[in-house]
């Protein structure tokens, strides 16, 4: 629960908000975001959000992604978790354990790793960072819907 009602728009307007990395962008380093997040570029690191991961078809992860629902049709080397659904186009190619709700492969999809459906759902946790790049109070949007 939040604290304020600031708090609770603050948490409301950061879950409605979409991250890009475009194409041909290197990331080195682990991103957190409330939001719904596209990769169409290259990730070396962690991604994990309380929202949707797609990745595009020029996409590639090297390392987990954590999120509520995702969408591969790129490249991911490393683990993924979902806690509602895990979506792989027929482009996608993941050498890695899933560890889902629901899982959708579709025809053409590549998946080299061990799969655990039906997990409980578990809460993703984010903390917020303040002016000085300091970590403060996790905020939890109550009723964050990925789009």
């Amino acid at each position: 629960m939040f604290a304020s009602k600031e708090d609770h728009k603050t948490a409301e307007l950061i879950s409605n908000s979409s991250n890009i990395i475009g194409k041909g962008t290197v990331l080195q380093g682990s991103v957190e975001t409330f939001g719904n997040i596209r990769i169409e570029g290259k990730i070396i690191g962690d991604v994990k959000t309380k929202s949707k991961v797609a990745l595009g078809q020029s996409s590639f992860v090297e390392g987990s992604i954590l999120a509520q629902n995702a969408e591969i049709e790129g490249r991911l080397d490393g683990n993924i978790e979902t806690t509602e659904i895990l979506i792989l186009k027929p482009t996608a190619v993941v050498n890695g354990d899933i560890y889902t709700n629901k899982l959708i492969v579709e025809t053409g999809a590549i998946f080299n790793g061990g799969c655990k459906m039906g997990i409980t759902t578990k809460e993703i946790k984010i903390e917020t960072m303040n002016s000085n790049g300091q970590a403060t109070k996790s905020l939890t949007p109550e009723g964050a819907q990925a789009v």
